[in-house]
């Protein structure tokens, strides 16, 4: 009996841990494969993809596919109910000037549709924004964050003692943000044995949700917040709640108010945060940095904009960069508040004063990118526009086949980053 019991544990574990190495697939694999290795080509260059459908390792003969080739989200050419006698075919197009061609691929098969796709950036150097700088957009920020910096910051932080470790402390805080009685909440993480430490701030993606904190080891402060002015430990229906109810399409509210768009006070919000950094005893005083990703991305690139204090920032795939591409034929960022509707009066230039490519000109500080060009979510033409124009050192780490997601080794170099701007 005991030899079965212990059989049977192992036989379970193992188990959970072949489920934990396996990434999902797809029963159909369709690859979409440049002529090129890094996917990179000049303006009227031609591009040769080669379509592959697979299933099981092997062609797939007589699959049905339908395709789309052109700019993201602007295909100039789309054909449907193609049939590959052999499983493969090739494709050719181009581009006239600096973008993204994409080519994205739909296998038919028994009833259900699987999609491939690959994005080749032509001259992505020279991509500048389409957004306009308001003229009067430092004057208009130096005096918000005035105005937030006379609300006093009243931190407050609360012991999270079934989070705590050993060598950490890990507490639930809130500080009053643009407006008295408006807070910012987070969960900060800070290293137990006496001395002064670097900081990092965490931003964070789009949606409601709870937050858990970021850990960077026992010589770094950590400050992970939330946006939306709640606390970040509740239970998930609250945030289920709010994301269809009150907080439903946030990005969009006020969009054409310079001073009331939901965006101002989350802006506010990250240079506060920077405030109760600088307000805590263990803090060394001067080393600094912001991460994120996707709106996580675009507050980094924001808050660096903002806040000289801000010594470095690493950024994954900047939302909200370029809202106006879709009115010059190209694709914008995500929230794409114009890919399906024509803007409303004054929402254009009330934008102008939140489009992440407008921060992204102010940023002075060192900067750590990346992103894959498979994304259709903060497509990268969108992402180019804002990366091209800032003036400060930068590296940009490419994982060409990635979308809105990242792979181990990339978040790994991400934080590995971090971890050494920050010794």
């Amino acid at each position: 009996m005991l030899f079965s019991f212990c059989f049977l544990i192992a036989l379970l574990w193992g188990s959970s841990l072949r489920v934990e190495a396996q990434p999902a697939r797809k029963l159909i694999d369709v690859v979409v494969s440049p002529d090129r290795t890094d996917w990179k080509y000049k303006a009227k260059e031609e591009v040769t993809f080669t379509v592959q459908v697979f299933r099981n390792e092997n062609l797939l003969e007589d699959v049905v596919v339908d395709y789309e080739l052109g700019p993201e989200y602007f295909p100039v050419k789309t054909e449907k109910d193609v049939l590959l006698k052999n499983g493969k075919t090739t494709l050719k197009a181009s581009l006239k000037e600096p973008g993204f061609l994409r080519c994205k691929v739909i296998a038919k098969v028994e009833g259900r549709n699987y999609e491939g796709m690959a994005t080749v950036a032509v001259d992505e150097e020279r991509i500048q924004p389409t957004t306009e700088d308001p003229k009067d957009f430092d004057s208009f920020w130096n005096q918000a964050i005035a105005d937030a910096r006379k609300i006093p910051l009243d931190p407050k932080m609360v012991l999270m003692p079934e989070r705590c470790t050993s060598t950490q402390n890990v507490y639930h805080i809130s500080f009053q943000n643009e407006r008295y009685g408006s807070r910012m909440y987070g969960i900060l993480v800070v290293p137990k044995k006496d001395g002064k430490y670097p900081a990092i701030l965490q931003v964070p993606g789009a949606g409601i949700r709870p937050y858990g904190g970021i850990n960077l080891g026992d010589d770094v402060i950590t400050l992970e917040i939330g946006i939306h002015g709640i606390p970040v430990n509740l239970p998930q229906e609250v945030y289920n709640n709010l994301a269809s109810g009150a907080l439903n399409g946030y990005p969009g509210i006020n969009k054409n108010d310079r001073d009331a768009h939901y965006y101002k006070r989350v802006y506010l919000g990250c240079v506060k945060a920077v405030d109760f950094i600088y307000s805590l005893p263990e803090f060394d005083g001067s080393t600094v940095g912001v991460t994120g990703g996707s709106q996580g991305g675009a507050l980094s690139i924001v808050t660096a904009g903002l806040e000289p204090r801000i010594k470095f920032l690493a950024a994954l795939y900047p939302a909200l960069c370029d809202y106006a591409g879709y009115l010059h034929n190209r694709a914008g960022g995500w929230p794409h508040y114009y890919r399906n509707a024509q803007p409303g009066p004054n929402e254009v230039e009330t934008l102008a004063y939140f489009d992440v490519v407008n921060f992204a000109r102010r940023v002075n500080a060192p900067g750590w990118y990346s992103w894959g060009y498979n994304d259709v979510t903060c497509p990268p033409t969108s992402m180019y526009s804002a990366y091209n124009v800032i003036p400060g050192a930068k590296e940009l780490h490419l994982y060409l086949e990635t979308g809105h997601w990242t792979y181990p080794e990339q978040d790994a170099a991400r934080l590995q980053w971090l971890k050494e701007i920050c010794k």
